[in-house]
């Protein structure tokens, strides 16, 4: 209607938040939490001068050290599957919430332990960047494992076990050179001209990142042009290698995003053990000095 007013339906951001995440509780409580200790710094910053080895320091110090152990302890839980469940240690998911929700008030706390400036010593230097890049990075891996797997279940018809991805390629392999030993010469010469590199190993590409069935759609036109001069019977073993051809692609489409998280954890969960370490030793320093 041209005299009522046009009503502008509010942006329910909290809702749609609460919807996405695993635990809806665990992120108020981390959100409550992180709001208290900001609270808390800046009433701490307006009576006293905060400093890592003054009392306000040494309490964010500790506390962030607490947490980042209790987070380091997921690592434990999930190779003790069986201990956790026969001494009722929690669930893996609540371990998990802990680990992420957990890990990152620890970083926060250990910005409020140096006052939120760069330590000037060794040590503490890379406390403090490990302490933001493990954080970082394993707010990088939560937002992966969401955004991959959905990614790979929408855009593909098959499933692939990262591990099985050689024996599957070996597989296609051998299908489609037995296959080729029947067909015809125009055939046999389209296989080896665009066909037979592709199936020797994984070939990783970037269009997947953007488009996980755009680069394999591309790809699969090449056939299209033979098969207008092709008898029906070389049709069916052209359709048979084309799908041959098509599981291959949709391989390196796993291949290339799993291999995004293998990556990750090669990044993540070493340093990670390094920053534990680097804790104890600082730990260690602080109580003997």
């Amino acid at each position: 209607m041209a005299g009522k007013k046009l009503q502008r339906k509010p942006l329910k951001l909290w809702p749609r938040l609460r919807r996405w995440v695993e635990s809806p509780d665990w992120l108020t409580v981390f959100l409550i939490a992180t709001a208290a200790c900001l609270l808390i710094y800046l009433l701490n910053a307006v009576f006293a001068e905060i400093r890592p080895y003054n009392w306000w320091g040494l309490t964010y110090g500790t506390l962030a050290s607490i947490l980042m152990a209790g987070a380091g302890l997921y690592a434990v839980r999930r190779r003790m599957v069986k201990t956790a469940l026969s001494w009722r240690l929690g669930r893996n998911q609540t371990w998990l919430q802990f680990h992420l929700y957990g890990g990152t008030l620890a970083l926060l706390l250990t910005l409020m332990h140096s006052g939120f400036r760069v330590p000037s010593g060794a040590l503490d230097w890379w406390l403090w960047f490990l302490s933001l890049w493990v954080t970082a990075s394993g707010i990088l891996g939560v937002l992966l494992q969401k955004w991959i797997p959905k990614i790979l279940t929408s855009g593909l018809a098959m499933e692939v076990v990262y591990e099985r991805i050689p024996e599957l390629i070996n597989e296609i392999r051998g299908k489609s050179e037995q296959l080729i030993q029947t067909c015809a010469d125009p055939v046999k010469d389209f296989y080896r001209k665009n066909i037979a590199v592709a199936l020797v190993n994984t070939q990783p590409r970037l269009i997947y990142y953007v488009d996980v069935t755009g680069g394999i759609q591309s790809r699969l036109k090449q056939f299209e042009y033979l098969r207008r001069f092709l008898p029906s019977d070389e049709k069916d073993k052209l359709d048979r290698l084309e799908l041959y051809y098509r599981t291959k692609l949709e391989i390196d489409a796993h291949y290339t995003l799993q291999k995004t998280m293998r990556w990750w954890m090669y990044t993540h969960v070493p340093l990670s053990l390094v920053l534990l370490i680097l804790i104890g030793f600082h730990l260690f320093a602080v109580l003997y000095y």
